[in-house]
């Protein structure tokens, strides 16, 4: 992937390993690429003058559909066992 404003400043910031760990499942749950693209996704958010409320807000938002989808397929795999056994006792 072609970067088309290059990135030449680097900031350093200290975790504890708890922390590191909190943002590497962070990354995992909003499909960010890496902890760095995470973070400056974030510190984008706070320079936009978006609120911490409106991140969470949408983070929570996609939270909840994926979570009604898989709910739906649940159900889907439920109907086909029951479905299944019906037709083997039959």
């Amino acid at each position: 992937m072609t970067v088309l404003k290059p990135r030449s400043r680097t900031i350093s910031v200290r975790l504890s390993e708890d922390e590191y760990l909190a943002l590497r499942q962070l990354c995992v749950v909003t499909g960010a690429r890496s902890v760095s693209d995470l973070t400056r996704d974030a510190m984008q958010v706070l320079i936009n003058g978006s609120t911490r409320d409106n991140a969470l807000s949408s983070c929570m938002d996609e939270f909840r559909a994926q979570i009604n989808s898989l709910d739906r397929r649940i159900e889907e795999l439920v109907d086909q066992i029951v479905l299944s056994k019906s037709e083997v006792k039959n």
